[in-house]
């Protein structure tokens, strides 16, 4: 029987920008099974999986996950830590529209949660640095841009 964490690491494997497995890596999952992007409030669920793969290795075609640690928590959670690293090569899309490639070398904190059923992903759960990732990217938020909104928005109030 392949434990959790083997059937994490398949998935991992699955998902690098070299040798990237979208169909394999959504096979993994139970039918109802969702991928959930949390600082981005994005979740997808199995038959949509592929196509968000496809849109970050686009922007980044050398993705790769360095996991740092890995462990059990129970009979049906996997947490990591890791590292996701590659190379902007692609647009990357954001609510405001796209930042061209940068060529700028990624290589953002993350906590991943996979929640497992019967050997299946139920649930995957991504809580990257999003403010780590676009400041690599030179896409640091405009701070000051929002206090002049914050403090418009006061005065109309």
């Amino acid at each position: 029987m392949t434990s959790n964490e083997e059937i994490v690491r398949e998935a991992y494997r699955t998902a690098e920008g070299i040798g990237l497995d979208k169909e394999g890596f959504a096979a993994l999952f139970t039918e109802d099974g969702t991928f959930n992007d949390m600082p981005n409030s994005v979740t997808v669920g199995r038959d949509d999986i592929p196509m968000a793969l496809t849109g970050l290795t686009s922007a980044f075609p050398d993705i790769h996950r360095e996991v740092l640690s890995m462990h059990s928590v129970g009979d049906d959670v996997v947490a990591v830590e890791l590292l996701i690293q590659g190379t902007h090569l692609g647009a990357f899309p954001t609510p405001a529209g796209e930042i061209a490639p940068t060529g700028h070398r990624i290589n953002v904190p993350t906590a991943d949660f996979w929640y497992l059923r019967d050997g299946k992903i139920e649930a995957f759960k991504c809580y990257n640095s999003a403010n780590v990732w676009f400041s690599q990217l030179g896409a640091a938020p405009d701070f000051e841009a929002a206090i002049e909104s914050a403090r418009t928005a006061e005065v109309g109030a």
